[in-house]
């Protein structure tokens, strides 16, 4: 059986939605948490391969979680359960590498077939998103391969690290640099593949990173 772990700040929906997972004979509800520290702990010492989480959290939001679980416990897949319209946040969660996003309503009928979808490596989004995001990512990638060869070693570095849903202050840590050398990079980056938006680069990025996955 596969073990899974549901992170929501709410008990009443944590037990119900452990009871629409434990209820089928390949998924076991391994643990439960309501904040992103008890979720990590979680992940610490218990086999876990699949997370179910809420984006709106106590203290630390669910996207940060999503991110955090993805470094430390690169083997967790994580989907999305929220109450948020996903087509303003899937695309948000996908970045941060959630691989799938239910809307809470919609649980009771379609969270058993996300995380089947989920463990088998696919992306699980509704069919209205999943038609947007391909036509952009699609588009995206399609535009940038001919640039990437005018990319320095660094600002393909910087790319790939957008791609994971860092931002310009974890990018400048992780790389040891100044905020103002990564804001540079991303600004070539963006001048050598023709986007003029942060949107449109933090798009390409993740269609890239999507790839190399």
């Amino acid at each position: 059986m596969t073990p899974v772990l549901i992170v929501d700040d709410h008990p009443i929906l944590r037990h119900g939605i452990g009871q629409l997972v434990g209820r089928e004979s390949d998924f076991t509800v391994c643990g439960e948490a309501g904040s992103v520290d008890e979720a990590l702990t979680v992940l610490a010492t218990r086999h876990v391969e699949l997370m179910v989480v809420d984006l709106s959290l106590e203290q630390r939001s669910g996207l940060e979680l999503i991110r955090l679980a993805r470094s430390r416990h690169p083997q967790v897949r994580s989907l999305v359960l929220s109450m948020h319209d996903e087509r303003l946040q899937a695309e948000r969660a996908l970045r941060a590498g959630a691989r799938g996003y239910v809307m809470k309503q919609e649980a009771t009928r379609k969270i058993v077939a996300a995380l089947r979808a989920v463990r088998e490596g696919q992306v699980y989004v509704s069919e209205a998103i999943a038609s947007d995001l391909l036509e952009r990512l699609t588009g995206a990638a399609e535009a940038s391969p001919g640039g990437l060869k005018g990319l320095s070693e660094r600002e393909a570095e910087v790319l790939r690290l957008i791609g994971r849903g860092l931002k310009t202050g974890e990018i400048a840590r992780a790389l040891h640099r100044s905020v103002h050398t990564i804001e540079t990079h991303r600004a070539s980056i963006k001048r050598k593949l023709g986007l003029k938006t942060a949107a449109e680069l933090s798009r390409a990025a993740y269609a890239l990173d999507d790839e190399a996955r």
